[in-house]
């Protein structure tokens, strides 16, 4: 320390030559800091991100200042620390980029069995050099021996959110589906299904686009160019947006040109109606599912225009057999989809809800708020009529097989 002339003190770190320090905050310190680097320590533990916000927005004097937050996983999901981790795995997917953020999460994959010594490793990278391996096991038997630490494990030593639910999706099946030569050009003059999901008007809203075709006596199925839209307020005024983090992902995706913004506090569906008419010049609409929210001006401009719309519930009954539909072909490889960023995150954001007393039926939530599904929910509306279509009629049975009796 001394050769570095460094200061050490009960409250800091100091060098008096130039004025630096090094010190502990605790709680928000409030503005006027202006930190060349900040730590912050166990963020799942912050209710809020008054001190992160804090000290990145007093970096600004600063020409390469560092923000590092290192932490365990928690189990609070409202929080900013889960948040954090949501935006750094849409960084590293793809969906958001982020030339500024780095991000690294060392946690147990989908399927692993947590009870098995053969995960540990793959949650804590540095085990036998600052973790003993045989503390992480001790931990890990404590854990099966008694339940009530079972959640404790996962959190300290496995990095699982508890209260977290998984996601309905296979994400690395979806990205095994993604083709991105794919085009609408290639299937011009096919008909197709084109699904709606209005969601509010002060949120994202969304067209779906889904053509199928049979390949080898199989129904193969594929999501091409859906298109998204958000208001102006939304997306640039911040302020009156209840999440920041939702603001930054639509002007990124602005930027991208993969999120089309509409004038006003409002969308508005005459932009919508208008996408709607040139999908209609390239491919026939067999039918145009829509949800009923907000649905009944729209849905009769677009019976106007000879497209017909069908309104959808979103409910159990609607909403099971096309949600399981789309997981299975995604699962087969019989779904193709072009790789568009916002489709695959709200494809990533969906968690299943299963009836009560029937684990068998399913619909699609959001775990968040602002872990929008929209896209994803008229990607299924169009799977479902897809598939009512594709199934055989009894008229088509009897001409096939004929009437056999017993």
């Amino acid at each position: 320390m001394e050769a570095f002339g460094i200061e050490v003190n009960a409250a800091n770190m100091n060098r008096p030559a130039d004025g630096a320090r090094f010190e502990p905050l605790i709680g928000n310190p409030g503005d006027g800091q202006s930190p060349n680097c900040a730590i912050v320590d166990e963020y799942h533990e912050h209710d809020t991100d008054d001190l992160y916000t804090t000290m990145l927005t007093g970096m600004g004097a600063r020409r390469q200042p560092l923000m590092w937050a290192i932490t365990t996983a928690g189990y609070n999901i409202e929080g900013p620390c889960y948040d954090k981790r949501r935006e750094v795995i849409e960084m590293l997917s793809g969906n958001v980029p982020n030339e500024e953020l780095f991000g690294v999460i060392y946690t147990v994959d989908e399927g692993d069995d947590w009870t098995s010594p053969d995960v540990l490793r793959k949650a804590n990278p540095n085990m036998g050099i600052s973790v003993y391996a045989d503390f992480l096991l001790s931990q890990q038997q404590r854990a099966l021996n008694n339940p009530r630490l079972a959640s404790v494990f996962k959190t300290k030593h496995l990095n699982i959110w508890v209260s977290a639910r998984e996601a309905y999706f296979n994400s690395v099946s979806w990205k095994q589906c993604e083709d991105t030569s794919l085009t609408l050009e290639q299937f011009e003059g096919q008909p197709c299904f084109l699904a709606f999901d209005l969601a509010r008007k002060l949120d994202m809203n969304s067209m779906a686009r889904l053509f199928s075709r049979e390949i080898d006596g199989k129904q193969h199925f594929y999501s091409i160019a859906p298109r998204f839209w958000v208001p102006y307020d939304t997306v640039y005024r911040v302020e009156q947006n209840e999440n920041r983090r939702s603001a930054e992902r639509f002007q990124k995706w602005v930027e991208m040109d993969l999120l089309t913004v509409t004038e006003g506090a409002e969308v508005d569906y005459r932009y919508i109606l208008e996408e709607a008419k040139l999908a209609c010049h390239l491919n026939p609409v067999n039918e145009a599912p829509i949800d009923p929210f907000g649905a009944t001006g729209l849905s009769h401009a677009l019976a106007d225009e000879g497209i017909n719309p069908i309104i959808i519930t979103q409910n159990f009954t609607h909403m099971s057999d096309p949600m399981k539909a789309l997981e299975a072909a995604i699962q087969s490889g019989r779904f193709h989809h072009d790789g568009h960023p916002i489709m695959s995150w709200c494809i990533g954001n969906v968690v299943g809800k299963t009836m009560g007393g029937n684990d068998d039926i399913v619909r699609p939530i959001k775990e968040q708020k602002d872990s929008k599904i929209d896209g994803a929910v008229a990607l299924m509306m169009a799977m479902g009529r897809a598939i009512l279509h594709a199934a055989p009629s009894l008229s088509d049975h009897l001409i096939s097989h004929g009437v056999r009796s017993l």
